[in-house]
């Protein structure tokens, strides 16, 4: 028998004070039995720092050519192609290519992501955003996750603040840059 997916409402207050931000937000998120309690906080945490008009969740991994999250202009077209995890080269390049912005928001160790770039053919990658979320944030919101959830998230200076009922959490989001091949692509 498969399993299925496990639904999470997060109602969200969002105030990125770094990009002029203020929305509530209700989410629905589908949390694959494959998907990790890791990934899917970060991938909820790229839906906000990323929030914008036209912003939806793919469907995930039933749609493998999809990111996780894409912002898309009011003709459809694609504004924002955003990855979650650890993307291989291949799927950067391509979604370079098909989107005018790229960001890779991960929970996983950035220089290894660097490492694994280093020397792949990657389409504008001086372009592509690579943000890594503080483990330790990530560790804290995984040990409170609830199948519903209410908090605020603020960001400023690229600091996160959680506040969870009376609890506030806090972690940076580091850009790192995607080391450049020799060709300059």
């Amino acid at each position: 028998m498969a399993l299925t997916a496990t639904i999470h409402t997060f109602d969200i207050q969002l105030a990125d004070v770094d990009r002029s931000v203020y929305e509530t937000l209700a989410l629905r998120v589908a949390r694959h039995p494959s998907e990790t309690e890791e990934y899917l906080w970060t991938r909820v945490l790229a839906y906000c720092l990323e929030y914008a008009e036209g912003i939806a969740f793919s469907k995930g991994l039933s749609e493998p050519d999809e990111p996780a999250v894409v912002v898309r202009d009011l003709t459809g077209g694609l504004r924002a192609w955003v990855e979650v995890g650890a993307p291989d080269a291949a799927r950067l390049h391509r979604a370079s290519k098909a989107s005018p912005r790229v960001a890779v928001y991960t929970h996983k160790e950035a220089r290894l992501l660097q490492r694994q770039y280093a020397g792949e053919r990657i389409h504008r990658m001086d372009d592509i955003a690579l943000y890594a979320i503080d483990r330790d944030l990530l560790e804290a919101l995984v040990a409170r996750l609830e199948r519903r959830m209410r908090f605020d998230l603020s960001v400023t200076d690229a600091t996160l603040y959680v506040v969870i009922g009376d609890e506030t959490l806090s972690g940076d989001v580091v850009r790192h840059p995607l080391v450049p091949t020799a060709d300059g692509q």
